[in-house]
């Protein structure tokens, strides 16, 4: 699982990616809201957390930014600021969560656990991105031709491309999330479900396609 944290404290950062990176998180620091809209946006995170007092863009800046965009990734806002004003202000800019400063890291660690767990439910069940729509009930991708019930992992590597749409996945990134239960298996499958969904995409005579290779990652466009 992979982790933006943005701070300009930048003791307090490195400390902090320090216990996340030891508790199993993959963990990228940057130390202003520029830097983090920046990484936000053309990386792939499963959580990220901004600090709201920030040079050049403060958290909340940073955060409405990146829902305007569509970018749904759970985010945690943490502030040394107690007013309720500012808590709402955040919450209303789109933040999953929100820690005061100074707090605990294990307070850090379980509210990330819980923001990461609830993303999944609070999910749409019909996923869009271009003339392409993947339907999470049905596992069905669907195009302006046709449509194709998508297996479990064929599935599964649709439904994180589109999550992460116009984004470089690592092959390592997109194995670990879907073959996270079967390690055993070569990371080489990845290659070969990339094929199927491109494959798909060209039968529907879809105008998305996956860039891309195994040493470069893999992009939706």
């Amino acid at each position: 699982m992979k982790i933006l944290l943005a701070d300009d404290e930048r003791e307090l950062v490195n400390a902090e990616a320090a216990i996340l990176r030891k508790s199993g998180y993959e963990v990228d620091t940057v130390y202003n809201g520029g830097d983090a809209y920046s990484a936000a946006r053309d990386g792939a995170y499963d959580c990220c957390i901004f600090d709201i007092m920030m040079p050049v863009m403060s958290g909340i800046e940073v955060l409405e930014k990146l829902r305007a965009a569509g970018d749904s990734t759970p985010v945690l806002l943490l502030t040394a600021k107690t007013e309720v004003s500012d808590r709402i202000k955040g919450l209303d800019a789109g933040a999953d969560d929100y820690l005061t400063k100074p707090f605990s890291m294990g307070e850090l660690l379980a509210r990330v656990r819980a923001m990461t767990r609830r993303a999944g439910s609070f999910s749409p069940d019909v996923l869009r991105y271009g003339d392409i729509s993947l339907d999470r009930n049905t596992s069905e991708l669907n195009g302006e031709r046709s449509s194709f019930r998508l297996g479990t992992k064929e599935f599964g590597v649709a439904e994180y491309l589109i999550r992460n749409a116009g984004k470089t996945l690592e092959t390592r990134r997109i194995f670990d999330r879907v073959w996270s239960e079967e390690p055993d298996t070569d990371a080489g499958v990845v290659f070969v479900y990339i094929s199927y969904l491109r494959s798909k995409l060209s039968s529907l005579g879809s105008c998305v396609v996956i860039d891309g290779s195994d040493s470069e990652g893999y992009t939706l466009r």
